[in-house]
């Protein structure tokens, strides 16, 4: 069906004309789909009602806040609190659940304490486009479904005498304004800006209900307002009320734009309350989107009797409506291939149901510089995860959902003309910066190599390089050093090898659109992550002070990595694996370092991260910078381990119950991963053509691709025996095949790839096949050097050693602050350093220069001797016992590691001059990030002693900031003195819990203080 609406042409899937026959022959996919798993553990799935990549989320919430609250429900609750229209699937930071509605009975309450209900897990159902519960305080049975903007609730409350529904526009984030109006007895309308992760966002909405409601009544800060049809502000909620009311449906549409645009996506998606119609509608459009991949046979028959002793909890995964109240009996599982399946299947929905479609069914939407524009050819979306979904799901949907991708891509281009950046992490109207790199632009040069090409490529290769070349998150150190550095930008490590990986695709753009001075450029870049790349450990190390971030632990997860730690960064390569190899010795090292990553013992240290989950070894597959990693066996002598480790993670880490996700959703990465990886194909990298082969999971997998080719992937041995992981013989075609990738255009054009597989290595096959290419040839670069000391202080003499990775380069240097060329001292041997020193050296190979390293060594007071009484906190130890008096100052962005951190107890910190010395004033400097839990201390007192038993007070110092400042900033805490003195005692006071108003309230703060100055 279409419909042309102000010259955009509008196609809904949901109500197109099917020919009844033509299903009946389509298998049912979605009895496979079990939209609770992931929504347990850390997941941070929902279960509701979505249509594909649908505006409308409509889902029950079960939990209002915690980082595993994310999605609004949690699988272990047992409270409900309504059924809100947005959701996000799978993030890390809490969001949406906009406009909540409560079927209650009695008298109306606005407290969710008190409208909240208990549900029981046997009466939810769920599945793709329905989700079913009955709310046991009021014995109404809610069942949900969903177009691609409307949702539809149906509320049955039994024998009821009286019924209500509760609207509640205050739910869950913070409320910027709100409003809400009566139409008629059959319609509402309303309008919420809210602030949270999007800090402004605005959500339209209009409500239509199948019957009148007899009553109403609009209550503001929870207070009933008289006979108003319309109440404006931040606490704003609403009953209505129905007489008899039996069965109540009431369809929601929502917009950015206004309650018209909601209005007129109502009236185009359900011109009716036929609720068994839309929840057909629904499964249809599922069924046509699953069926893009279509498999059979993922595991050997059980015998009767593993049958009779196997039990499949389908957890709702009946399609159909079910009566309320009625617990759902658990079922003998077919064979293990069904949970396979289902595995798959909810995995490939999870694909599918982010990003979400922004505009009206006019086209219309508002943008991220808060205008109305109309979307002209396109879908425009938002929700986009790019940070993690690069990696697989966009690749998915590249082979799957082309006409999908080019949408993206066309929002992409018009939040660029928009804003002036390609989106980084936008949702609603917000770009929220999250996460580190400029990840659009992958996603942008895979689909364009891959013939995605009905977009302005020239508009989109200005914007890319837009986005690299501004002076945001160490992009300009990033640029002008060849790395970005730890004492200039924190995660200084992941925005290095992320901005190089982005730099890669640009320069793969370059050279398809026939740039070659541009290639250069960036083919450069590219090779920047050589520069924290320590050669004497084989890891990616943070650079700091011209040398290396220390003291240097690989397992510990700190500021300079995002949401990880050394082993799971040091294999970030994915555009240079070959490059990688050679640092690490070759292929034998390189295979060295991934054994050593999946075998460790060592376990993770440093700052809590909850991210960081799914571990084998220290690969943590919870998170995603580990994703490709089990592939790069493929570049080594020892591709086995490759289908040895993708079998171990996809057995391990992902199962069909609740928490059947080892980490974070993500919008669809985590299970992309999955689904990519049952195939037996994976993209490491966007813009290279090569998929790495693995082991497909299935005896039969069928790619349904838009141009109506079909790629057909089989693996009979998956029928044999679940042993089966080792590849053992390959044909395309029907001939043999003897690469360990497929290329791009082998998938494109469809056909017909076996993979034999057995339950030994066979490693002589795996000698004689071909292997990937990963490596960057042209414009090579000579690393920079490092410089080290060991320490950025010193009171009497140090020595500075200076290195490069690259043996054949020599290394000149200066001292007194020049700029050093080849004409410079080349560095022989240490150099003695007694005054304040600022080394400088470059590393030259066959002409070729790298950047110009920068160290500044201080000389500090050698008269004063610092002891702590209460000690530092060891993640936060900044230079370690003498940071407080070493001179160097901290800035507002603590990531940056010059400050001490203590929690739990004051700082006091005694100072010994040698003698007693006149003193004119004492300096404490402190930071505050109430955020991060970062507090000033509420007041510092300075106690002078001239034998260092004895101490009398000689000033206190208030904080003048108050903590709801919420920006990082510093603070001096000055106090004059002028008395002789030996000692000085310094003692910070804890502010002490965090406050109610704070979203971790009762949590004990932190104090971070750097500097000591005494004059």
């Amino acid at each position: 069906m279409r419909l042309i609406v102000r010259g955009v042409v509008i196609v809904l899937a949901l109500f197109a004309v099917v020919d009844a026959s033509a299903q009946k022959k389509k298998k049912d996919l979605t009895q496979f789909v079990d939209p609770f798993i992931g929504t347990g553990g850390h997941g941070h799935t929902y279960p509701g009602a979505v249509a594909p990549f649908g505006m409308i989320q409509l889902s029950p919430d079960t939990r209002l806040e915690g980082w595993d609250g994310v999605s609004g429900y949690h699988y272990t609750d047992s409270v409900v609190y309504g059924f809100s229209h947005t959701h996000l699937s799978g993030t890390g930071i809490a969001d949406l659940c906009d406009v909540l509605f409560m079927p209650t009975t009695g008298q109306p309450q606005f407290k969710n304490t008190e409208y909240r209900s208990n549900f029981q897990k046997n009466s939810e159902t769920a599945s793709p486009g329905y989700y079913s519960t009955l709310l046991d305080k009021y014995n109404i049975g809610v069942e949900l479904t969903a177009t691609t903007r409307v949702g539809m609730h149906k509320y049955d409350y039994h024998n009821a005498p009286q019924g209500n529904i509760i609207i509640d526009l205050q739910h869950r984030d913070e409320v910027l304004d709100s409003w809400i109006e009566v139409v008629n007895d059959h319609e509402i309308r309303g309008f919420r800006r809210s602030k949270s992760w999007a800090n402004d966002q605005h959500l339209y909405f209009y409500a239509k209900f199948s019957k009148p409601f007899k009553a109403y009544g609009i209550a503001l800060n929870d207070e009933l307002q008289q006979g108003k049809k319309k109440v404006q502000g931040k606490n704003v909620k609403m009953y209505i009320q129905f007489d008899d009311p039996g069965v109540v449906i009431s369809k929601v549409g929502i917009s950015s734009v206004s309650t018209d645009g909601a209005l007129k996506n109502i009236d185009f998606e359900t011109p009716d309350f036929d609720f068994k119609k839309v929840v057909k509608a629904a499964k249809i459009a599922w069924n046509e989107e699953l069926s893009k991949i279509q498999v059979e046979g993922g595991a050997p028959a059980l015998s009767q009797q593993q049958e009779a002793n196997s039990v499949y909890h389908p957890y709702g995964n009946n399609p159909q409506p079910v009566i309320k109240g009625k617990a759902q009996k658990k079922t003998a599982a077919p064979n293990y291939a069904r949970q396979k399946q289902i595995m798959f299947y909810t995995a490939l929905y999870h694909c599918m149901v982010a990003p979400s479609i922004y505009n009206d069914v006019d086209g219309q939407y508002r943008g991220l510089d808060q205008q109305i524009h109309t979307a002209k050819g396109f879908n425009y979306y938002t929700a986009f995860s790019l940070w993690d979904t690069y990696r697989a799901e966009n690749p998915l949907l590249n082979i799957i959902d082309r006409k999908r991708t080019l949408d993206f891509i066309k929002t992409f281009l018009a939040i660029y003309e928009q804003g002036g950046l390609l989106p980084i992490w936008p949702l609603a109207t917000t770009e929220t910066y999250c996460m580190v790199g400029n990840h659009s632009i992958p996603v942008i040069v895979d689909a364009y190599a891959k013939g995605i090409r009905d977009f302005d490529a020239e508009e989109a290769f200005t914007a890319m390089k837009a986005a690299v070349n501004r002076n945001q998150f160490g992009l300009d150190n990033y640029r002008a050093t060849g790395a970005v550095n730890a004492d200039v930008e924190h995660e200084s490590v992941a925005k290095t090898l992320d901005y190089a990986i982005d730099d890669w695709c640009i320069a793969q753009m370059a050279k398809m659109l026939n740039k070659p001075q541009d290639y250069a450029e960036y083919i450069k870049r590219a090779q920047y992550w050589k520069n924290v790349h320590n050669n004497q450990n084989g890891f990616m190390q943070a650079r700091d002070n011209g040398g290396w971030y220390t003291p240097f632990e690989p397992t510990e997860i700190n500021n300079n990595y995002t949401e990880g730690n050394a082993w799971q960064y040091s294999f970030l390569v994915p555009q240079d694996v070959e490059g990688l190899a050679k640092t690490l010795g070759g292929k034998q090292g390189l295979e060295t370092k991934l054994d050593e990553l999946f075998s460790t013992n060592a376990k993770l240290s440093g700052r809590q991260q909850d991210d960081v989950t799914g571990l084998i070894g220290q690969y943590a597959h919870g998170n995603e910078p580990s994703h490709h990693i089990a592939y790069l066996y493929n570049f080594t002598n020892a591709p086995d381990k490759t289908q040895y480790y993708v079998n171990k993670i996809l057995r391990e880490q992902y199962s069909a119950q609740p928490d059947g996700l080892s980490g974070n959703e993500d919008c669809g990465q985590m299970s992309a991963w999955y689904v990519m990886s049952s195939l037996g194909i994976y993209n490491i990298a966007p813009g290279q053509q090569q998929f790495q082969i693995g082991v497909p999971q299935f005896a039969k997998m069928v790619i349904n691709m838009e141009n109506g080719k079909k790629f057909t992937i089989s693996n009979p041995g998956a029928t044999v025996s679940t042993g089966n992981i080792y590849v053992q013989g390959m044909n395309l075609d029907k001939k043999p095949y003897n690469k360990l990738y497929l290329n791009d255009e082998d998938v494109a054009k469809g056909g017909d790839f076996e993979v034999f597989t057995g339950t030994l290595p066979n490693k002589l096959l795996m000698q004689e096949l071909e292997k990937p290419t990963s490596k960057i040839t042209d414009e090579l670069i000579v690393p920079n050097p490092y410089i080290t000391s060991g320490t950025k202080t010193f009171k009497q003499s140090i020595t500075v050693e200076i290195g490069c990775a690259d043996s054949l380069a020599k290394i000149y240097y200066t001292l007194d602050g020049s700029t050093p060329t080849a004409a410079s001292p080349q560095y022989i041997k240490p150099i003695g350093v007694v005054v304040n020193t600022v080394v400088k050296a470059i590393a030259i190979r066959d002409g070729k220069s790298s950047f110009v390293d920068v160290a500044t060594f201080t000389k500090i007071r050698g008269d004063l001797k610092l002891t702590l009484t209460n000690k530092y906190l060891p993640n936060y130890s900044a230079q370690g016992d003498e940071t407080l008096i070493n001179g160097i100052h901290g800035t507002a962005n603590w990531r940056l590691g010059n400050w001490q951190g203590y929690q739990g107890a004051d700082v006091e910190a005694i100072i010994d001059m040698g003698q007693a010395k006149p003193v004119k004033q004492i300096t404490l400097g402190a930071l505050q990030d109430t955020r991060s839990w970062i507090v000033f201390p509420s007041s510092v007192q300075y106690w002078l002693s001239d034998d260092g038993k004895n101490y009398k007070l000689a000033s206190t110092q208030n904080s003048k900031i108050d903590i709801k400042e919420l920006e990082p900033q510093t603070q001096q805490y000055t106090a004059p003195v002028n008395k002789k003195t030996r000692y000085i005692k310094v003692i910070a006071k804890q502010y002490g819990a965090l406050p109610e108003w704070h979203e971790s309230k009762g949590s004990p703060s932190y104090i971070f203080v750097d500097e000591i100055t005494v004059e």
